[in-house]
């Protein structure tokens, strides 16, 4: 098993613009993701994201702490949220992303083992 970090971004708004209908389609949708995953792996943790006008960033720039607010990078598109799986490949993981809903895009990162 592999473990992957899915991270979804999506236009900020489209919740609050859905229909209730369409929140259910989204819930839903979300639930066939945590379904495959169940039959195809596991699902280490998940969660929905604070907006980006939340984000706290934080560098370091010439030997001093920078803290700003915001994200790190400005997009149309903000991180809203993510899952954290193990899954066999990465077919499989891209076969669980396609079940999100349509109006997001979906990052996938293999995470890396780091001092072990």
């Amino acid at each position: 098993m592999k473990r992957y970090l899915f991270l979804i971004a999506y236009e900020p708004g489209g919740w609050d613009q859905a229909s209730v209908e369409e929140q259910q389609v989204f819930v839903d949708q979300h639930q066939a993701f945590s379904d495959y995953l169940a039959q195809h792996g596991r699902e280490i943790s998940a969660a929905a994201l604070a907006g980006a006008d939340t984000a706290t960033t934080v560098r370091h720039e010439s030997g001093e702490l920078a803290v700003s607010d915001g994200p790190f990078a400005e997009t149309v598109e903000m991180i809203g949220g993510y899952y954290d799986a193990e899954l066999p490949d990465l077919d499989h993981a891209t076969a669980a992303a396609a079940l999100l809903p349509v109006c997001y895009s979906v990052e996938i990162r293999p995470t890396v083992a780091i001092g072990q």
